[in-house]
């Protein structure tokens, strides 16, 4: 079956405000997302990407027109399924307003309890994006192959989940999971098992460097503005 290249978007205006865009529309790139969408036709230059398929939001499909440019022979499908969770009233709020939130403590707990107000559940939004890929890979081996490699522009929760169900870690758990902005994860799937094989791949150490303000141990919902 076929290899799977999950891209998170560059960075957004959204995650430098400290914001939970959503599906909130208009939430673009900013300069430094721009510049890492520019440097990813580079990083993936020796891949031989059979697909493309893309988030229909915007900061997804500013992320990947770089690469669509560099290879004009590609086609970009847009999926909702894999577009960020449906956050309800939570849509654009500040981050630092909604920490004290009670639900907050389940999102980090215990998220496969945890539904948005005026939203979905988390564990719908890991359903829907687990299902779109086991379809692209059926609909990527029979036109391309079963060694196909295909790319999937996404968010940062959906990433991470697929990452949980791809290595049969529960709901519960995957807030143990990262992956920054533009940053690039691998899974192979076979008949038997995935296999991951790259994590939140940025070519970038720099947030592995002490920060002033460290974080208390919570993940960053939605999935963070990564290094600064």
């Amino acid at each position: 079956m076929p290899t799977l290249i999950l891209v998170r978007h560059g960075r957004s205006t959204a995650n430098t405000a400290g914001l939970l865009a959503g599906w909130t529309p208009g939430v673009a790139l900013d300069e430094r997302g721009a510049a890492q969408a520019a440097a990813l036709p580079g990083r993936l230059a020796e891949l031989p990407l059979s697909e493309i398929v893309s988030s229909p939001l915007q900061r997804c499909q500013e992320t990947i027109q770089p690469l669509l440019d560099a290879r004009p022979g590609l086609t970009a499908h847009s999926d909702e399924r894999i577009g960020e969770c449906h956050y309800g009233d939570w849509s654009g709020r500040k981050l630092a307003e909604l920490s004290g939130e009670p639900l907050m403590e389940v999102v980090q707990s215990h998220p496969s309890a945890a539904a948005f107000p005026g939203g979905e559940s988390m564990r719908a939004m890991q359903t829907r994006a687990a299902e779109a890929v086991r379809e692209w890979n059926a609909r990527v081996e029979r036109d391309h192959g079963s060694d196909a490699v295909y790319l999937m522009c996404s968010h940062g929760d959906i990433i991470k989940s697929l990452v949980a169900d791809a290595l049969g870690l529960h709901l519960d758990l995957f807030q143990r999971i990262s992956v920054e902005p533009c940053s690039i994860t691998a899974i192979r799937y076979t008949r038997l098992r995935p296999f991951l094989v790259r994590l939140g791949d940025t070519g970038d150490l720099t947030s592995l460097a002490p920060r002033e303000e460290q974080s208390e141990g919570d993940a960053a919902v939605g999935g963070g503005a990564g290094a600064p």
